[in-house]
């Protein structure tokens, strides 16, 4: 076999985004309360909403919410195979980051990622600079998570 018969699952690199594609990342994911606990507990942060249900029940949701950190790990994470793996070289931030509806235990996410913009950098030779809009919504389509993020890509031909 010859290594014309070989594809290497990646990402896209800097010329294969285009502004205005929107990208749908499957399968989803269900979260679970193992998973909400893990999470929360793992990055200290001891919030009763996560973690106390007795408590969690006596606030407005009537029950735990899952870690809004957790919503947005999984949200960017589910992109990763389709449109960064291997030709990423940074993230270079995140911009308005949102959660306009609660996620639960046992709810569904869904996301996708929508290019805005593409650059080419200015100081880093064989890189660009890719803005990409993603979005989570739960299994009733409702939107759990937003988030702008801009990323450092590869150009084909650069990648190390």
């Amino acid at each position: 076999m010859t290594d014309d018969h070989i594809i290497e699952q990646r990402g896209l690199y800097f010329e294969e985004f285009e502004p205005g594609i929107r990208y749908l990342h499957r399968p989803g994911r269900t979260v679970t309360e193992a998973d909400n606990v893990l999470f929360t507990t793992m990055t200290m942060n001891t919030q009763a909403l996560h973690l106390d249900a007795a408590w969690a029940a006596t606030q407005p949701f009537g029950r735990p919410l899952v870690n809004s950190m957790f919503t947005l790990s999984t949200m960017v994470g589910a992109s990763v195979a389709q449109l960064t793996q291997g030709t990423i070289v940074a993230n270079l931030g995140f911009a308005e980051v949102s959660f306009p509806h609660p996620l639960f235990h046992g709810d569904t996410i869904y996301s996708e990622s929508e290019v805005e913009t593409k650059r080419l950098s200015q100081s880093r030779r064989g890189q660009g600079i890719v803005t990409l809009r993603h979005t989570a919504k739960n299994q009733d389509g409702i939107v759990v998570g937003r988030a702008v993020r801009s990323v450092l890509v590869w150009c084909a031909g650069f990648r190390p």
